[in-house]
């Protein structure tokens, strides 16, 4: 025999093993079925099934004609949408099935974007000069320069300023305080600063060359004085931009933006500065979204101290945001489909059905419920998705999102929101509170009823709370009321 023959013959060999080996596996778990009895001690059959093809049902035991196997019963307490399906304690050992609770806690926020510094826009001066002249002098400064409050520009010879000088110093000499007043104001106006008229009376001598300084400290953005250059009234020389606080323009995705709130705490890390944060706030958000990128802008305002943040500098900044409560399940349980979102609700009796939810934020490695569940119902975290195809091919339905889990203990229904005390006694509160989505309330300041007097103990106008209200027919009633900081 050739070696390729050989190894023709090797490899048929493996072929015909490994097809002996799928048809052992397809056949041994119907040999185990046929064994089982048709019906278990107390149990109904309702029909019979082929797993691979549930919505067929035959009224009695056999082989599937659509597959080599036989037909799994299906027992009363199994059927579809009403308990889900049943797993027993062996087999959900062997899958590692680990079960928690859903229940309600605070969801800190968890947005991280990256952003560049930028100049504070709000701190710019701009030099001018305050009457026609000629530039004589011209000191050491280009743009980029970064120069303090005072620094010298230019010199400007201002011609005009002379004849209003000597015209003042002779009235002054005549002694009329009137007319010597009405001489000073004529200087003022011509554009003359206090200190060179402070020091043409001091000295008696005619000064018409101003020194054009710097009113801020900062960098020089825009430079346009020369030597022997004539300047006009009003014509911009310089432009100076502080450098006291600087901006942070971070670029949060559109999917985020509405976590972001303007006043929120943000940290912010540089690789320039590795180990150091530095701490702001969001001042505004701006009103367009970039469309290349799908991000909104939020602008920060941090402290810059020695002048070490530089405009251009790459920054990942980290949103703070106040804690706000949701209700929370483990981010592993929650099985994304691509169509809807489910988790595996864990029932008595070993049986677990799949129930859908809407998902909101996501942080911690928590996910908020925003409807489909109710606190204390038990999901599954791990090995739901075994569970999920068993419920598939058993023809088990969802539980729909809108039925909000089992109901609930009858009780007034409360809205909860976030807001600033304005006014508090023992019996009302008065408050500028975020909108309330849930019964359609824009943002708005209003007075609630407190339920309990003791719910003001410790309050004080300024505070920043989150509150629980009821809509009764005399108005809203505050329930619950705690700082928003311990929310």
């Amino acid at each position: 025999m050739t070696r390729s023959q050989m190894i023709a013959a090797a490899a048929g060999a493996v072929v015909i093993a490994g097809a002996a080996f799928g048809v052992g596996r397809m056949t041994s778990h119907p040999a185990t079925t046929a064994s089982a009895p048709a019906q278990e001690a107390g149990r109904k059959v309702l029909y019979w099934y082929d797993p691979m093809v549930p919505a067929q049902h035959f009224d009695k035991p056999g082989k599937s004609p659509f597959m080599d196997m036989q037909l799994q019963p299906k027992y009363a307490g199994d059927a579809p949408g009403e308990a889900g399906v049943q797993v027993d304690a062996a087999r959900v050992q062997s899958l590692g099935v680990r079960v928690a609770s859903v229940e309600r806690g605070s969801l800190p926020s968890g947005v991280t974007a990256t952003g560049v510094i930028d100049f504070n826009e709000r701190d710019v001066a701009v030099v001018q000069a305050k009457a026609a002249g000629f530039v004589q002098r011209v000191y050491s400064r280009a743009p980029g320069d970064v120069v303090g409050a005072g620094a010298p520009l230019a010199d400007v010879l201002v011609p005009e300023w002379a004849g209003a000088q000597c015209e003042y110093l002779a009235v002054r000499r005549t002694g009329d305080a009137a007319l010597t007043q009405a001489a000073r104001q004529r200087l003022q106006l011509l554009g003359m600063p206090p200190a060179l008229v402070a020091a043409m009376e001091r000295s008696g001598q005619v000064r018409n060359v101003v020194t054009v300084s710097t009113p801020i400290g900062g960098v020089i953005k825009t430079l346009s004085v020369r030597n022997g250059m004539t300047v006009s009234a009003g014509e911009t020389l310089a432009e100076v931009n502080g450098l006291g606080r600087v901006w942070l323009n971070a670029a949060v995705p559109e999917a985020m933006a509405g976590q972001v709130r303007v006043g929120e705490a943000v940290t912010a890390t540089l690789a320039a500065f590795p180990g150091q944060t530095f701490s702001g706030r969001v001042t505004t958000i701006l009103p367009q979204a970039q469309a290349e990128s799908r991000t909104l802008t939020a602008r920060v305002e941090l402290p810059n101290t020695g002048g070490r943040l530089r405009p251009g500098m790459f920054a990942t900044v980290q949103f703070g945001g106040l804690p706000q409560s949701a209700l929370l399940v483990p981010s592993e349980a929650v099985i994304r489909t691509g169509k809807r979102t489910l988790v595996m609700l864990a029932r008595p009796g070993g049986r677990y059905e799949p129930a859908e939810i809407r998902v909101g934020r996501e942080a911690g490695g928590k996910t908020e419920v925003l409807a489909g569940l109710a606190a204390g119902e038990k999901v599954v975290a791990s090995g739901q998705f075994l569970l999920d195809s068993e419920a598939s091919l058993s023809g088990v339905e969802a539980r729909p999102v809108s039925t909000g889990g089992p109901p609930a203990a009858t009780g007034p229904a409360l809205h909860e929101s976030v807001g600033r005390i304005e006014q508090i006694s023992p019996a009302s509160v008065t408050l500028s509170h975020e909108a309330v989505p849930a019964i359609q309330w824009p943002a708005m300041t209003m007075t609630f009823r407190l339920a309990d007097p003791a719910l003001a103990r410790g309050m004080k106008a300024g505070e920043r709370v989150g509150f629980a209200f009821e809509q009764t027919p005399n108005g809203p009633v505050v329930r619950r009321m705690t700082p928003a900081a311990a929310r």
